[in-house]
């Protein structure tokens, strides 16, 4: 029986220009067929922890299962984490400082099955045939503006809680994930990452750097760019391709 191909990728967080911890978190593990993106809830003292908790989490999963079973094992351990992180809270009820949570967004893959999980604001990309496609939705009181409200991207985005999480890790007492399952192409290259990555690049940039052949080169790129702007948040990003 021939063994697939394993899939290529490369991973990298930076702390950026302004703030001195990094909160983010990432998981790339090609052998696996499984990458993930966390940010922990900025300026909460346990975001670092919660999004380091999630990556370790399900790095430990299972692997010889079928891709459903392990698409399953993904979200229980997620819902697991969100009671654990809401525990932490009721706990230390009244100490602002010590809230436990994170975005999450997860990319499986078997053969030509994948699954892209998440909760929050962190994003999954996908270049195929010279096109960008944003498979994730923030869930994001700027993107419900837009929504629910008809805001535009602009006007949403100076909203002053543009950038409030409405879903997260450890936000609220009910995890509700989003989970979107697609056919992988020959030539698909997908990016995960963090807002503080995706807010300072254009599309035309994310699509040049995904085009380009290798996702070492392509994560240069992307950081190139993003750090010659302000850099203002914590940076993560993880390109895969076959």
């Amino acid at each position: 029986m021939p063994i697939a191909r394993p899939w290529r990728s490369a991973a990298r967080t930076d702390a950026g220009k302004v703030r001195a911890r990094n909160e983010d978190a990432f998981l790339d593990s090609p052998q696996q067929g499984l990458w993930v993106v966390a940010d922990g809830m900025g300026g909460h003292q346990g975001g670092d922890i919660a999004s380091q908790l999630i990556v370790a989490s399900l790095a430990e999963l299972p692997v010889q299962q079928s891709f459903d079973s392990r698409l399953t094992d993904i979200r229980q351990c997620l819902h697991w984490l969100n009671r654990r992180f809401c525990q932490e809270l009721t706990i230390t009820a009244g100490r602002h400082d010590s809230i436990m949570g994170s975005t999450v967004v997860a990319l499986l893959m078997e053969g030509k099955r994948a699954a892209c999980i998440w909760a929050g604001d962190s994003r999954c990309y996908l270049w195929r045939g010279q096109r960008l496609y944003q498979l994730s939705k923030d869930h994001s009181f700027q993107q419900q503006l837009m929504d629910e409200q008809n805001y535009s991207a602009e006007q949403a985005n100076n909203h002053p809680c543009a950038h409030a999480l409405t879903r997260a890790v450890g936000a609220a007492q009910q995890l509700t994930l989003e989970v979107l399952e697609l056919e992988v192409h020959a030539g698909d290259v997908f990016l995960l990452c963090s807002d503080g990555l995706y807010q300072g690049l254009s599309s035309d940039a994310l699509s040049s750097a995904l085009s380009l052949a290798a996702p070492h080169v392509a994560l240069a790129r992307l950081f190139d760019i993003a750090l010659r702007g302000s850099a203002r948040d914590n940076l993560t990003g993880v390109v895969v391709r076959q």
